[in-house]
């Protein structure tokens, strides 16, 4: 039997994200992996899109610089760098982890590793403190490395874990991504998308579950952008991976 905690976007919300693998009991007080996650019992799978914070508000929660300026390069590269730090932090947990942590490649982690496309969102946030030249700073070069290893989509048997979608051109952040509502619309009308693909189950993020973590009526699949609603999915499969897992989603 294997236990997977699938943990939605992160947008540089790490205090969640360290108290979602606190609950899951996946890292200690320390952040270190636990034993489960070390000898491979509980793995543990992100949804990608590690950094970009969602609102203003936790720009300045996590700078300290109130009110958070977008236009001022000393606020950009305060942002930047606690991100980096947290990041750092981040990476040791995963290197601990025995190959037990997967994190999956998202659209922001794109955007800050290759700039190909500068990303804002509704709140009118435009991420800028990864941009050099517009008054962000460039990833640190180990950072960038890991990075380039996050997986586009993850299979455990005929589970499907990825971004945005069960469609292979979901995993690519190009200009048809970006110009496609697909990306982000399939999941209320095209459920079928994930069984038609070949698996039981799928788990996604990218889409902000505004009222926490969303499971297909049918089973097909969840949507899980749901770290700020304090929401996570867990996942059990039995000694049959390519078995539908049970799954349940935890409030923490």
């Amino acid at each position: 039997m294997i236990k997977v905690i699938a943990i939605g976007d992160v947008h540089a919300d790490f205090w969640r994200l360290w108290a979602a693998l606190r609950s899951a009991y996946a890292a200690d007080e320390a952040g270190l992996p636990t034993p489960p996650v070390q000898d491979g019992r509980y793995q543990v799978v992100l949804m990608g899109d590690l950094i970009h914070p969602k609102t203003r508000g936790q720009y300045e929660l996590l700078t300290g610089r109130e009110p958070f300026d977008f236009d001022d390069g000393k606020h950009l590269m305060s942002a930047a760098r606690a991100q980096v730090r947290e990041l750092h932090k981040l990476k040791r947990y995963c290197d601990l982890a025995g190959g037990n942590v997967n994190i999956i490649f998202g659209n922001h982690d794109d955007a800050a590793l290759n700039h190909t496309h500068t990303l804002g969102n509704a709140h009118g946030i435009t991420h800028l403190e990864f941009e050099p030249g517009k008054g962000g700073m460039e990833l640190p070069e180990d950072l960038r490395e890991w990075f380039r290893t996050f997986a586009r989509d993850l299979r455990i048997g005929n589970t499907h874990f990825a971004h945005a979608g069960p469609l292979p051109s979901m995993s690519y952040f190009d200009d048809m991504f970006y110009s496609d509502k697909e990306s982000k619309r399939w999941w209320q009308h095209k459920g079928r998308f994930v069984t038609d693909a070949g698996f039981v189950f799928g788990v996604y993020g990218h889409t902000v579950m505004a009222d926490g973590v969303f499971v297909d009526e049918l089973g097909r699949f969840a949507m899980i952008d749901a770290l700020d609603r304090k929401q996570y999915l867990e996942l059990i499969f039995q000694d049959d991976v390519l078995e539908k897992p049970n799954y349940r989603v935890v409030s923490f």
